[in-house]
């Protein structure tokens, strides 16, 4: 028996046995929903914080011309005015998958102690929870209707430390530690622009700081130089299943440490902050922005046939990160971005690829570099002064706030008509599968337009990022991988459950359609390659090998020591085999 079927079989039983704790929470039509004098006791232990949700797109539901409509839907559009709304997420939902839904009750948490008052509630009345610190989750996973939404906005503290010692540990790093509420540009503010130190986050400024980013993993632009936001963990603060606070770290619970580096949010317990390590600052950042455009098919199937073995001599390696863009147009864009590199440098390393373009007639080919100071790189005020193009101000001009035009724009109350992803392997970029590669990144560019994601490979990485990235619970076929592929699609100003604006099902079964036969020439290229955790397939097939790899079983165990009941879960989360989907999930 080889080590995939031992691994499956051994998933078949943990699950098998876990399906005596059952998940078919209790419904408020049920004689086991909390009553109104139980709602009241809770609301006191958590001194008042205990909420009623109700929708800022009411207005919509009345009046979709009103003027109070008119303004909820232009903040619908601002990231951080959304996840400052108890019951909104970041995505309105995906299509045949999941609608945004609010929780009926929520605890507005200041402290673990609130949390920990929820998590006995749950349990007691076999309540389902979901957690919200940010709501910017692509699977659903920070909502569900008839559940007691415990969320972690309002915890928000930040502490630098020149020497962290975790306990038990016997030695310290400078390190920062971050509640759970905090987005990464608040801790990039901090971090960076007032302290001259590096922390590895997350690359859309209004992504939680902790929750499912580094939970699941977490990359940002220069993961490739200082690792995964998992691999940068150095100790946690858990409330589990049985409603104690605990300590996780390398010397103590370390099961539980391993688990949540990589394991997923909303798996085994409700983190309530977390302290990574900060790094020295580098030297320099920048901003490598530019467009190849091929005048045919053929041009640009060559033009593909070049770069696979440019990128990985040049690119995939600690110095860079950002995204590529296949579009079906014929055009190679790149929005990527460098550290421990000057302009010149920049220039020299880009050279040769362009000089094997230029004079060929059949390509138009232009470029930016912007040199950014690395403590100003998070800073609005440099970046509206150099690079106005490239941000978005909060429309409220509230202090640095503001998230990127490229990557981000169109995100906030999007709803999703699929996102796809797999790795790719960087076996792929060598000389005799190369060609095979760049086929069958044309062919599906011939489908729909995608992007690959420099970053979210580690293969190429520094020593520091492999050594402790290998440490994680992270699918291993992580380190294999050169980047990560993405397709995705979705429309801004859609809401499912609001009239006059719900999605268009026709239009996005078309789309995914188109989505469906990239994505399939590219699993067939790449078999046996993994997807993150964080941005895969709702309908992901073989979704725990693909998602954990030989990891799986070790987590599942994991999961079942420190949450038999199965008190938290979430879709495609460790241990939600026996998730009823029809009951639990929006």
């Amino acid at each position: 028996m080889n080590k995939k079927s031992i691994i499956l079989l051994f998933v078949f039983a943990l699950s098998h046995i876990a399906s005596a704790s059952g998940t078919n929470y209790c419904q408020p039509n049920e004689s086991c929903w909390p009553k109104q004098e139980e709602w009241k006791k809770l609301k006191d232990k958590v001194h008042g914080r205990l909420l009623s949700s109700e929708s800022y797109l009411e207005p919509c539901k009345t009046d979709p011309q009103s003027s109070a409509c008119i303004t909820a839907l232009k903040n619908s559009k601002n990231p951080f005015f959304v996840e400052a709304q108890s019951e909104a997420t970041q995505f309105t939902g995906w299509l045949n998958a999941w609608n945004s839904a609010p929780s009926p009750y929520v605890i507005a948490a200041q402290n673990a102690e609130d949390i920990v008052a929820g998590v006995n509630f749950a349990r007691q009345h076999h309540l389902r929870i979901v957690v919200k610190g940010t709501g910017h989750d692509f699977l659903g996973r920070s909502n569900a209707p008839n559940s007691l939404l415990i969320w972690t906005h309002n915890m928000r503290k930040i502490t630098m430390h020149d020497s962290f010692v975790c306990q038990g540990c016997p030695a310290g790093f400078p390190a920062v530690t971050v509640e759970a509420g905090a987005r990464w540009l608040e801790v990039y503010n901090e971090v960076i622009s007032k302290h001259g130190r590096y922390v590895q986050g997350g690359g859309c400024t209004s992504v939680g700081a902790v929750g499912g980013f580094s939970l699941g993993g977490g990359f940002g632009e220069f993961s490739k130089k200082f690792g995964t936001g998992a691999a940068n963990m150095l100790e946690a603060e858990v409330v589990t299943a049985d409603g104690k606070i605990l300590i996780a770290n390398a010397y103590q619970n370390k099961d539980l440490f391993w688990a949540l580096r990589g394991g997923g949010g909303g798996t085994f317990g409700i983190v309530t902050k977390i302290t990574y390590r900060t790094h020295e600052l580098p030297k320099s950042f920048g901003v490598f922005e530019g467009s190849i455009i091929a005048e045919d098919d053929q041009a640009y199937k060559q033009l593909l046939s070049y770069f696979i073995p440019f990128y990985r001599e040049n690119l995939s390696n600690e110095h860079w990160g950002g995204y590529i863009f296949i579009q079906r147009n014929n055009v190679l864009k790149f929005s990527l971005q460098f550290q421990e590199l000057n302009k010149a440098e920049v220039e020299k390393i880009w050279h040769p690829f362009k000089d094997s373009l230029v004079g060929k007639k059949l390509y138009k080919i232009e470029n930016k570099i912007v040199e950014i100071p690395p403590q100003k790189m998070w800073d609005y005020n440099l970046m509206k002064k150099i690079d106005p193009n490239s941000i978005v101000a909060d429309v409220e001009e509230k202090e640095n706030h503001f998230w990127w035009k490229t990557h981000d724009k169109d995100q906030a109350s999007q709803f999703l008509y699929s996102y796809l992803s797999r790795w790719l392997p960087m076996k792929m970029f060598k000389d005799e599968s190369a060609p095979k590669l760049a086929e069958a990144l044309f062919q599906a560019s011939r489908h729909w337009d995608f992007e690959l994601h420099l970053q979210k490979g580690q293969a190429g990485a520094s020593p520091f990022a492999l050594k402790h990235g290998k440490e994680t619970s992270m699918n291993p076929e992580l380190f294999n991988a050169a980047l990560m592929f993405m397709l995705t699609t979705g429309k801004q100003d859609v809401f499912p459950n609001i009239k006059g604006f719900e999605p268009n099902i026709t239009e996005g079964e078309n789309v995914l359609e188109h989505m469906k036969s990239a994505i399939r020439i590219i699993r067939e290229a790449t078999p046996g390659a993994g997807a993150y955790v964080n941005e895969v397939d709702y309908f992901e097939p073989d979704w725990q090998r693909t998602l954990w790899g030989e990891n799986y079983p070790r987590l599942l165990s994991i999961k079942r020591k420190y949450d038999p009941a199965n008190i938290f879960t979430c879709h495609h989360c460790v241990g939600s085999e026996t998730l009823d989907e029809n009951t639990t999930t929006p």
